[in-house]
């Protein structure tokens, strides 16, 4: 085929446009590779075809379109004036008219989500089964294009490439025959062609994500593999994430579902899109060759080159095992070197705290296969790192000798068998001819062994767990060989006794199994950053607080109606923390039950029962708590089912006049509770003067003020240890709750003693396990943490830089709206650009965001601010990392 574009002018586009299909208006060129491809008043879309297609190739192309209108979103074909869809002009020159179907081309999205992924999967499988029953003449032609020519393609144009031509070459003929052996096998019928990225159009979802709807672009149009087309998509797909060759699974797994594959399909998946990749590099090439100018072929060139080296670090067996779901391969036999006890590395392993950043081999051990380490997990990494060994370690006496494990022979280091190849690394072997038992060799380091069913692969030591179950279809642990018994599979557990309105984070969220500081980890030693745990004030797994807990527990853990010094102390810690005249400490097991209490104590106190509280604010679950809670996000029928004696004031955040309406508000309380920053709502800072306006005008009417201190309070503030001082007010009620305990159910209420006494009007208080010996030494605990590790001035020092990230963010995206709140307790509020709340986008740039290494979750009314309240430990680097992956979110798509 004559692939060099038709040279066409854009005044003789305009001139074919008008004359010849009567349209005209603004003509502007888009790129093809072998075509010329004019918009015409942004509702058409001319085709001056290259001379290589017949006119029966042309006439097949719109055969095609008018077969799939009205099932696929395609371009329609436009009658020519004379009749018919094809108008000839020039020197032999050929034009055809389309519809020109609007949307963004899915390649300007530099990442795809496993959603969008699918969603392309879906609609390639859709178009196949929507051109089964296509038949033209046209369809029976030869194009560079057809996978079943991959080869003869590539034997042609290889001599363009200047640098990788062995690798394109080698990589070529192991994939064509792959191919040439199953071809006879392979169903074919009329296909696209070049389903890709480029030629997919995508409206815009509700979550800001590009939902493909249109398909464009028949030149490639023919019979081929059915196989091929989807080989065609995902390596369209491949450049999207370069690092991982198995994030196109969710487009295979979709297209499945619509044109289920055979096994030998399934075989000759990868081989094609190997192949494909390598056609579109020597293409690419060529293309630039014959036309220098042609900036379309160039510019993808890189792109095309990532996507072949993506499908070249994939092994072919482990692709085919991938999209076959192979069962893991097992072998059996006895061990052939001394055998070592085994040192558990996992993730819940006994391994200290931060292990990976100290680990060191130990000598005399041996390290299991498959079992993904903690000592390998990273931090502040955008990529799942491989922590899941194919191999066995094992740390022998050096000089030991080693069997053999079956009857082979020892080629170059390697013991081949009959059904494996195993390699050890730390051995010095024999060559020659091997039967089972025999002495070979001696140990000379550190053993590493991995066993493999593919001759001539070296199979790495390390793998992802995204794809370590591809990798074990070829690749048997090799355990028995040291005496080892396999990794444990993880026992199956499932939510389901739990009520379902018993909220989680996540439609699919990981299994965290471990904390370190600010770090989160999952049973695959991924290691996230925590950007949402206020509960872990002084970060995860704390070693002083794990050790005063561990020794309390062994000592004495029991109601608090005994008599301890630990209860005495830790009330004397947070009466002392108050402000004058708070004097007195009922102790409790949560926030909830923390502003439960103060609620009763406040209306005991007054005799009233009216409760004052500002729109949208949350405090709790409890009957009490809930009462007074107003938050859309947590209950969206709040505003319209509060108790009779709860008065919400309007929030003012939303209302410039919400003081003033909130005065007015004021009859005869007894109390106003509020937060001093709103905590569900993203952090937002109370107007300066707001609460000593109100806390005046409900203690002139005789009633007394609550500050809920659950999210805010103890020093996350930085600039204030309490969020009240930011205001200049002292409370009646202190509540407070989640940094006391780090994650032990602790919490709190601070009064006078006079508010405190008034209680025994109504009865005595008690709390089985709230001051608990344990409870109070935890929150002891804590305190000297806090106190001794200077994390007050820590959360101020890091919340000052991470603010200033995120405002330089804010002037670069727009979908930033605002940056709420001081120290770190702030919210990053997402508004479209109508101005409207981003909600869904919101929720999908966290998906996105744990993709990227980090935990952070929507808050407020309409679930489209960001919240950020991580441990107080947070450090800089953290805090520029966390500031990275949203920069990259924002930048890239989500």
């Amino acid at each position: 085929m004559n692939v060099v574009r038709p040279d066409v002018t854009l005044d003789q586009a305009r001139e074919v446009a008008a004359s010849l299909f009567g349209v005209s208006g603004e003509v502007s060129e888009v790129g093809s590779n072998q075509d010329r491809n004019y918009v015409v008043d942004g509702r058409y879309l001319l085709k001056v075809a290259n001379a290589g297609y017949t006119d029966a190739e042309l006439d097949a192309q719109d055969a095609a379109l008018v077969h799939l209108h009205g099932r696929i979103r395609v371009p329609e074909p436009q009658p020519a004036v004379g009749g018919g869809y094809v108008a000839r002009f020039g020197d032999g020159l050929r034009a055809r008219l389309l519809t020109f179907v609007p949307g963004t081309p899915l390649i300007e999205s530099a990442y795809l989500a496993p959603v969008v992924v699918g969603r392309l999967g879906d609609l390639a499988g859709r178009v196949v089964a929507n051109l089964a029953d296509l038949d033209h003449p046209g369809l029976d032609r030869v194009s560079q294009w057809d996978l079943r020519r991959a080869r003869t393609e590539i034997d042609q144009m290889i001599g363009s490439l200047s640098t990788g031509r062995d690798l394109v070459r080698r990589a070529a003929d192991q994939a064509c025959d792959r191919l040439d052996a199953l071809a006879a096998n392979l169903r074919t019928q009329a296909i696209h062609g070049d389903l890709t990225d480029d030629n997919v159009v995508c409206s815009t979802g509700p979550d800001g994500r590009p939902v493909p709807e249109g398909v464009i672009d028949f030149g490639d149009l023919g019979h081929g593999w059915v196989v091929g087309e989807l080989a065609v998509t995902c390596a369209s797909l491949l450049h999207h994430a370069p690092d991982r060759p198995l994030a196109i699974l969710p487009a295979v797994r979709a297209f499945q579902r619509v044109v289920p594959l055979t096994g030998d399909e399934l075989a000759a998946l990868w081989p094609a899109i190997v192949a494909r990749t390598a056609v579109l590099v020597v293409s690419g090439v060529h293309q630039a060759v014959l036309e220098p100018d042609n900036d379309y072929a160039t510019e993808r060139q890189d792109a095309e080159f990532r996507a072949f080296e993506t499908a070249m670090s994939l092994p072919f067996e482990v692709a085919e095992a991938a999209f076959r779901e192979t069962p893991p391969a097992r072998f059996t036999g006895r061990p052939i070197v001394p055998v070592m006890p085994v040192r558990d590395l996992s993730v819940t392993s006994e391994l200290p705290g931060g292990v990976w950043e100290t680990y060191r081999p130990e000598e005399g051990v041996a390290h299991r296969a498959g079992e993904p380490r903690l000592t390998l997990t990273r931090t502040h990494s955008f990529d799942a790192p491989a922590t899941v060994p194919l191999g066995v370690e094992s740390r022998p006496p050096l000089g030991s000798g080693v069997d053999a494990p079956f009857d082979g022979e020892v080629r170059d280091g390697v013991i081949e068998g009959p059904e494996f190849d195993l390699r050890l690394s730390g051995v010095e072997l024999w060559e020659g001819t091997i039967r089972t038992g025999d002495r070979i060799g001696t140990v000379t380091g550190p053993v590493y062994a991995t066993l493999c069913s593919v001759r001539d692969l070296e199979p790495p030591a390390f793998v992802t767990p995204e794809e370590h179950r591809a990798w074990q279809a070829i690749c048997p642990d090799p355990g028995p060989l040291f005496g080892i018994r396999p990794a444990p599979e993880p026992a199956p557990f499932s939510r389901r006794a739990l009520a379902e309105v018993q909220e989680h984070y996540y439609a699919d969220p990981p299994q965290i199994e471990r904390g370190w500081r600010q770090h989160l980890t999952d049973t695959g030693a991924r290691t996230y950053l925590d950007m949402v745990n206020n509960v872990a004030a002084i970060g995860h797994a704390h070693p002083r607080l794990t050790e005063a807990v561990s020794r309390q527990l062994a000592l004495l853990n029991t109601n608090s109606r005994f008599n301890y010094r630990a209860i005495a102390e830790f009330s004397q810690r947070l009466a002392d923390l108050a402000p004058d005249p708070l004097d007195t400490v009922f102790l409790v097991n949560s926030g909830s039950e923390a502003v439960d209490l103060a609620l009763r104590l406040v209306q005991v106190a007054t005799g009233r029962e009216e409760m004052l509280c500002v729109a949208e604010a949350y405090h709790g679950w409890t009957a009490a708590s809930d009462a007074v809670s107003t938050s859309t996000a947590d209950n969206p029928n709040a505003p319209a089912t509060r108790p009779a004696w709860v008065r919400p004031v309007p929030a003012p955040h939303r209302d410039p006049d919400a003081l003033a309406k909130a005065l007015e508000m004021v009859g005869e309380p007894a109390g106003f509770i509020a937060e001093a920053f709103y905590g569900n709502a993203g952090g937002i800072p109370l107007p300066d003067g707001y609460l000593p306006a109100i806390y005046s005008e409900v203690r002139r009417k005789g009633g007394l003020c609550v500050a809920d201190e659950v999210q805010v309070g103890y020093g996350r503030l930085g600039r204030h240890f309490w969020g009240f001082e930011q205001q200049g007010v002292v409370p009646d009620v202190i509540t407070i709750a989640k940094a006391m305990g780090n994650g032990h159910p602790l919490g709190a209420v601070i009064t006078t003693r006079e508010i405190a006494e008034a209680y025994r009007k109504v009865g005595y208080f008690f709390s089985s396990a709230g001051g608990s010996p344990v409870s109070c030494v935890t929150g002891l605990t804590v305190l000297d943490v806090i106190e001794q590790e200077r994390l007050q001035a820590n959360a101020e020092n890091v919340g000052d830089r991470l603010r200033d990230l995120m405002e330089t963010l804010a002037e670069k995206h727009p979908i930033i709206g605002a940056v709420h709140g001081l120290g770190l307790y702030m919210g990053v509020e997402l508004n479209r650009p109508d101005g409207g709340p981003a909600t869904e986008e919101t929720r999908a740039i966290c998906d996105r965001m744990l993709e990227l290494g980090v935990i952070v979750q929507p808050t407020g009314d309409d679930l489209n601010i960001l919240k950020i309240k991580p441990p107080m430990v947070l450090t800089e680097e953290s805090a520029a990392f966390f500031a990275a992956a949203l920069a990259r979110t924002l930048s890239e798509g989500w």
